[in-house]
């Protein structure tokens, strides 16, 4: 099983990838807690530095880019200096922020987290959420069209800001179709039964029972089930439905179901965790494995990333090595 994981994780760097989703940036504020404020019964943060990373969509790209992938990128921010930060970042991991559309009537989205004693005592979020113009969506297909013959594999990641609206929605699946490359979604509860027609989706669980408008799932029988519903409502090919401690359900489209248990040894933050899932999900599908390697892969890697702190991203060799460790023990 380890030389059929390596085999698949060394063609990573042969792949090239699209992510079309909700770009904005991470920003944290890292600092020591001493004492309460006398104002308010709240902790004083002193602060030591502030960072920023991709957040989002941009988290999508960059653990692609950690992989060696070549990454694209299509989304929208506004014309401001987070923007102008968002495009530096991804230039800095080597992803192309050329079909990013500047829209002058949004804020580029940023998520602000302070963090002290290695935990996250506060977020602030500035983003305007909604449908965006048809010249903004146009484009944006227009980027997408010229995109997808280029490359592997498609990913869309959605955080219901508005870019994976309708018709950006549909264009991109009749492109990929198309050029018979597979597309992955990571989904958003409020557009879960929008995306018909995708090759795969990977919702925890969490995503998985509102976005069908289902409750009192508890058993595994009942998320297999569950699994099964979500498959045969939207046409896909597979559902890996992420579940923390609990590892993954992988349900293919035969029936098969595949549970993955879970890979990390410790957990400080699960921050874009299933970033690092699609996109390992992604590559591995290009590589042409299939779906219970591709899923082994992207558990390991989600492994991985919760073990660090803030929005984090693994490499083939970490993740190469993860894999030696378990496999000797």
């Amino acid at each position: 099983m380890k030389n059929d994981l390596f085999k698949i994780i060394s063609l990573f760097d042969k792949q090239s990838a699209l992510v079309i989703g909700d770009i904005m940036v991470d920003k944290f504020i890292w600092g020591t807690v001493s004492r309460i404020s006398p104002e308010a019964p709240v902790p004083v943060v002193e602060i030591n530095k502030e960072t920023e990373t991709l957040g989002g969509a941009g988290n999508v790209a960059s653990n692609l880019s950690a992989f060696g992938a070549q990454s694209y990128i299509v989304g929208v921010v506004g014309d401001d200096i987070t923007g102008k930060s968002l495009v530096e970042l991804l230039r800095d991991k080597n992803i192309d922020p050329n079909y990013l559309v500047i829209d002058t009537n949004r804020p580029t989205i940023i998520k602000t987290r302070v963090i002290a004693v290695s935990q996250q005592l506060v977020r602030f979020d500035k983003e305007v959420k909604g449908h965006f113009s048809n010249s903004i969506e146009a484009r944006m297909i227009k980027n997408i069209e010229e995109i997808i013959p280029k490359v592997d594999v498609v990913i869309m990641s959605d955080y219901g800001k508005g870019v994976i609206g309708k018709s950006v929605l549909k264009k991109t699946i009749e492109l990929s179709k198309k050029c018979k490359i597979p597309v992955l979604v990571d989904p958003k509860v409020e557009n879960f039964k929008k995306y018909k027609g995708v090759t795969s989706i990977t919702p925890n669980l969490k995503e998985a029972i509102e976005g069908m408008g289902v409750s009192n799932i508890k058993t595994d029988e009942e998320i297999y089930d569950l699994g099964k519903k979500i498959l045969h409502f939207l046409s896909v090919e597979s559902v890996l439905i992420t579940r923390s401690e609990k590892g993954m359900t992988l349900i293919h489209q035969n029936g098969k179901i595949t549970n993955i248990p879970t890979r990390a040894k410790e957990v400080f933050d699960v921050t874009g965790a299933g970033d690092t899932v699609i996109s390992a999900m992604a590559l591995s599908l290009s590589a042409r494995a299939d779906l219970e390697t591709a899923a082994e892969i992207a558990n390991f890697a989600a492994g991985m990333v919760v073990a660090k702190l803030g929005t984090a991203t693994t490499t083939c060799q970490e993740l190469k090595e993860a894999i030696s460790e378990f496999y000797t023990k």
